[in-house]
């Protein structure tokens, strides 16, 4: 494109925009009286919400399983023996209970490239779960680590914990800090693309295998408990 061309374009979009175009205050004031007809928050109770977010994880391929906030340590150990690997990453903010023992820890304090492709797997948290969409949002706090520990690693351990569950993309935005952080990874089941013959693999852009261990936090009533309950950490399935 010419300079000549892009002048022109730009000419254009400032005639159109010339009525609203302003100091932050005008177009503050402007875009606040706009309509926002879409939905704002999700109609679910707590118990259908995790049963919505546990099917679409699963819908993704991704391995889950529910647990008490007391037996999250048990919960761990089971999925990490489960995958039949050994080495593991952890960020520097994860409790010291997470990291069970008779496996091989590195705490990133600035790991390198080559260090962190070189292990099994990672643990992390969450800040926060989509049920709609399935996914985890994910803001790099100390005990989420550093956006490389979810990338490079082929296996993925993500602890959330029910109160983290919301239905929609709204109600999450609406849990954000203000101003929203500038950095947040989006994680909707095992990294997985396709060519253009729909040749479906794993692992290009991130872990070829997701396990959630959802803890359930807050009280549920017996009537509300999520169906899924029932999965024990003894039957964890094994996965090379």
């Amino acid at each position: 494109m010419s300079a000549s061309s892009r002048q022109a374009i730009l000419d254009r979009v400032r005639a159109a925009t010339s009525a609203t175009a302003g100091d932050h205050a005008q177009l503050a004031s402007t875009y606040s009286v706009l309509p926002y007809p879409y939905i704002h928050a999700g109609k679910l109770d707590a118990a259908a919400r995790i049963a919505l977010l546990v099917a679409r994880l699963r819908e993704y391929d991704a391995e889950v399983v529910e647990c008490m906030g007391g037996e999250l340590p048990a919960a761990i150990a089971a999925q990490l023996a489960a995958s039949g690997r050994h080495s593991f990453l952890a960020p520097p903010g994860l409790p010291a209970e997470w990291l069970a023992s008779g496996f091989e820890w590195k705490i990133d304090r600035g790991l390198s490239a080559e260090e962190i492709d070189q292990a099994d797997g990672v643990v992390t948290a969450a800040f926060c779960a989509i049920a709609d969409s399935g996914t985890l949002a994910l803001h790099h706090s100390p005990g989420e680590g550093r956006r490389v520990l979810t990338l490079l690693p082929d296996w993925h351990l993500c602890v959330v914990r029910a109160s983290q569950a919301v239905e929609t993309l709204p109600e999450y935005f609406a849990r954000c800090p203000s101003p929203p952080p500038a950095l947040v990874t989006w994680i909707s089941g095992p990294s997985a693309t396709a060519d253009i013959e729909m040749t479906r693999i794993k692992g290009v852009h991130g872990p070829r295998f997701l396990h959630v261990i959802l803890v359930h936090d807050e009280p549920i009533h017996d009537k509300e408990k999520s169906p899924h309950h029932s999965l024990r950490l003894k039957e964890a399935p094994h996965f090379d």
